[in-house]
């Protein structure tokens, strides 16, 4: 735990990490607390009602999941996907599978079915724990997906024929409450987590144990020193999220803080303001595009009654606009952070033991040791150019893609781990983003690979060539543009037949990947900007050229 020191840089240079050789992230985030029966989670469900649970709550919880999940053949080592929001089976899940040394697999309810095959047949998960909605999409891949024995459902076996999902209820009803857990290693795989795929298809970030523990300097820095007495964390991101999952509810689990979990089907920033009031939250993780939708609520000051202590903020740049609305608002700075998947949290700031620089993702997080280097991996001087980059060995890495040595080769320069994002270092040791090295679009705090939209986009009939791009867009900072060729002989010349196809093509991808990722606009093009091996110029769709808007 970080404690308060004179000056950043003290507080830098004296850290020292320590990670056990044995650790098991159940153990650590649940089970040492149970004997204490402190308040764990406040869930808040869509009539407001809400439910209390104690920490000896989940811990008798997760033990009975795990001896059900072991009764069902599932053993240390198999993959156990989680499709759940926000909610106590959510957390149960997770806590059960670290528990047995499983590994977890954690995706978004908003996923289609394209999207969830691939990931469930590349992970070659045993098991997926879910709710109604998620066994309507499942049913259809069985056939597909080989590895995949067991579903369990949260709202029961359902009625469709060929689910044959497992009751949750009663299996927890069945099992006992008293369970041993796997004596992991730290370094023991426990969670894989998907990248956006940026460059192809999305690779899976296998972590261990120790991610939990490498997280926890990059929490308890931007929420102004993280835990003091009365805490408790919200965040409106989902649990499937690093950010939602690494970044709040394990983190707070870990040093005994309460969680408040609520399940929106739509963001709606005034019933954000009413949870954090009613609820008397007081350290909050917010998306930069939620932190914009509440910006759209007509003075909140004076209508709730809200007191929050720290709000960090992370995904993509905030304006120094955006900063000086959030302050006059609730009164503290929003400290922003930086990392990505693979790994979180390295870069923060923090308004109680540093200057905010408005545009700037902050100083290194204590522990981590970030540089701006060249395309050999030498750290270059403050005002240059360069990859972001994080120096091995660090507890918070990823071990590696799951069964892509490639790919993990590729992700290092050396010893530095390269981010794939430009940025600069100035003379104080504030990092500053720059640009992209790769495609990755950015809307709503979500990373989004373009390579996947357009391998979808091409499985539509009528679509010959296709290249997705983000563009500017004021509450997401980028939306996600389709430029797509139609295939010869395909006749769409009329501007009403043209904009219903555009619409048919955007329906077609939301149902198959995921709300955020299908394109909301989409451009028809004679031809996409190619090199000369075959590869399309992004660039030169983003600046508009050899684009024809439809």
């Amino acid at each position: 735990m970080l404690e308060r020191a004179p000056s950043y840089e003290a507080l830098y240079e004296d850290f020292r990490w320590r990670v056990p050789e044995r650790y098991n992230i159940a153990v650590d985030a649940c089970d040492k607390w149970a004997a204490e029966d402190r308040p764990a989670l406040i869930e808040v469900g869509a009539d407001g009602r809400e439910q209390r649970y104690s920490f000896r709550d989940l811990s008798h919880l997760s033990n009975r999941l795990a001896n059900a999940l072991e009764a069902q053949g599932l053993v240390r080592g198999d993959r156990i996907a989680v499709l759940l929001s926000q909610g106590v089976e959510t957390a149960v899940a997770h806590l059960a599978v670290y528990k047995m040394g499983a590994i977890a697999v954690p995706l978004f309810t908003l996923f289609g079915e394209e999207a969830l095959e691939y990931r469930l047949d590349n992970a070659g998960a045993a098991a997926v724990i879910t709710d109604a909605a998620g066994l309507g999409k499942l049913s259809p891949l069985r056939e597909r997906l080989p590895a995949l024995k067991t579903l369990i459902s949260v709202d029961g076996p359902g009625d469709s024929p060929g689910e044959s999902a497992l009751d949750w209820q009663a299996l927890l009803d069945k099992a006992s409450d008293r369970y041993r857990p796997a004596d992991t290693l730290a370094d023991d795989p426990a969670l894989i987590i998907y990248t956006s795929g940026t460059t192809g298809p999305p690779k899976g970030a296998l972590h261990a144990h120790r991610v939990l523990l490498g997280h926890l300097p990059g929490v308890e820095l931007p929420q102004n020193f993280f835990p003091q007495a009365g805490d408790l964390f919200w965040t409106p991101a989902d649990w499937a999220w690093i950010g939602g999952l690494l970044d709040v509810l394990l983190p707070a689990w870990h040093h005994g803080v309460p969680v408040l979990a609520h399940r929106f089907a739509k963001f709606d920033p005034e019933e954000a303001f009413r949870l954090m009031a009613g609820h008397e939250v007081r350290n909050a993780f917010l998306p930069p595009t939620a932190l914009k939708m509440l910006r759209q609520v007509e003075r909140p000051q004076n209508r709730w009654n809200y007191r929050l202590r720290s709000i960090g903020s992370g995904g993509e740049t905030l304006g120094a606009g955006l900063l000086d609305w959030a302050l006059e608002t609730f009164g503290i700075t929003v400290n922003e952070f930086y990392g990505q998947t693979e790994c979180n949290l390295v870069v923060a700031n923090c308004a109680d033991l540093m200057t905010v620089k408005p545009g700037s993702m902050g100083r290194p997080v204590p522990g981590h040791r970030v540089a701006i280097v060249d395309e050999n991996g030498k750290a270059l001087p403050p005002g240059a150019e360069g990859s972001v980059a994080v120096r091995r060995p660090d507890p918070v890495m990823f071990l590696e893609y799951w069964r892509n040595p490639e790919a993990t080769a590729a992700k290092f320069r050396g010893d530095w781990l390269v981010t794939g994002d430009m940025g600069a270092m100035d003379e104080d040791g504030y990092l500053h983003f720059v640009g992209r090295d790769d495609d990755v679009i950015t809307s709503g705090g979500y990373r989004i690979g373009p390579g996947e939209i357009e391998d979808c986009l091409l499985k539509h009939p009528a679509v010959a060539m296709a290249a997705a791009v983000g563009v500017p867009d004021p509450l997401r900072t980028e939306r996600v543009k389709a430029f797509i060729v139609l295939k010869c002989g395909e006749d769409y010349g009329s501007e009403e037949a043209r904009s219903a196809l555009a619409r048919e093509i955007q329906d077609f991808v939301k149902t198959r990947l995921a709300a955020h990722e299908y394109p909301r606009d989409v451009a028809f093009v004679d031809a996409l900007p190619m090199t000369a091996t075959g590869k399309v110029i992004r660039k030169a769709l983003r600046e508009g050229d050899n684009a024809a808007s439809d």
